[in-house]
């Protein structure tokens, strides 16, 4: 699945890469190279960084999903003890 960016986003990102290659680099990127930067990482890393994502994401509603049980769990057969229980208060 490719990872799509808004336009907004892209532009973004891009000046982002710029300021950074300013301020820790020995040389500046220019506009073009920076976008270019930006399509390397989101094809090669993007995808890994996604699949991770998915993988917490998946593992967190497992674990909810388990907790349901124990939020909405009713004992069953409970008539006959409740009843024995209100019959010895009496």
């Amino acid at each position: 699945m490719a990872i799509e960016l808004s336009k907004e986003s892209r532009k973004e990102l891009i000046a982002s890469i710029e300021r950074y290659f300013e301020q820790n680099m020995e040389e500046r990127i220019g506009n073009i190279a920076a976008g270019a930067l930006l399509g390397f990482f989101l094809e090669e890393v993007g995808p890994l960084v996604y699949n991770k994502a998915v993988a917490d994401v998946q593992e967190r509603l497992q674990a909810r999903v388990a907790e349901v049980d124990i939020e909405v769990h009713e004992d069953e057969f409970q008539y006959w003890p409740k009843f024995e229980r209100q019959k010895r208060g009496r």
